[in-house]
């Protein structure tokens, strides 16, 4: 099995911005960039992956994914996450891979035990893992065998449309629920659920952590 995690990143001065009045502009910088950075270590740990494709058009982001052994495409347009992780599925087929894992950025918990289960369940044929946030209507992960089976469509209320695009394509879905992967950070409620993961599992997000450790903590 030749598999390739895509990671989208945004440009680290236009992320979190829903985070708004709770986190400094400053702060929303270096916990994207900690996030990811996280993000990309983890990744490098699954041992079912040939390797990672961090689809970025930040250079900071950039000097981030080469440290931790990511192959970068740069993503000039910045014109939003689906589009980029469509730039990362297409290196990831000029590659000879038979699956791409979409991950974001900022699932800093990650856990590459969970992953590497992801990979070992795969089987033959088109399908589509499509892995919830923890609302449950968001797509935090996507596992697509092959890595264009459908197009990636990122954004508020994703989960039922990759599971519906699954379901046109022809592909067998499976919803995947990986605790760590339901994480991501985009509200002020979603940075508390994240502190609490964290502080369960003190092993995980060292940057992430560094990083939260001088934020104010909010209520939801």
């Amino acid at each position: 099995m030749t598999a390739l995690a895509v990671l989208p990143i945004k440009r680290l001065d236009a992320a979190k911005g829903r985070l708004g009045p709770t986190v400094s502009a400053q702060a929303r910088r270096a916990l994207a960039a900690a996030m990811a950075a996280d993000v990309l270590d983890a990744l490098g740990q699954v041992g079912g992956l040939a390797g990672v494709i961090a689809v970025t058009g930040e250079s900071e982001v950039a000097r981030i994914a080469a440290a931790a052994g990511a192959e970068t495409v740069e993503d000039a347009r910045d014109a939003g996450q689906s589009a980029a992780a469509q730039l990362g599925v297409a290196r990831a087929l000029a590659r000879g891979a038979r699956h791409a894992l979409l991950v974001p950025g900022d699932c800093p918990a990650l856990d590459p035990a969970e992953v590497e289960a992801l990979l070992a369940g795969v089987v033959a044929g088109a399908s589509v893992a499509v892995i919830p946030d923890r609302h449950g209507t968001g797509t935090n992960g996507l596992l697509l065998t092959p890595p264009d089976v459908i197009a990636p469509a990122f954004g508020p209320n994703s989960f039922d449309r990759h599971v519906e695009a699954a379901r046109r394509a022809g592909a067998a879905v499976h919803v995947e629920r990986l605790p760590s992967l339901a994480l991501d950070v985009d509200t002020a409620g979603d940075l508390v659920a994240l502190r609490a993961a964290l502080a369960e599992s003190r092993a995980v997000a060292p940057r992430t952590r560094g990083v939260l450790a001088g934020v104010p903590s909010d209520p939801p």
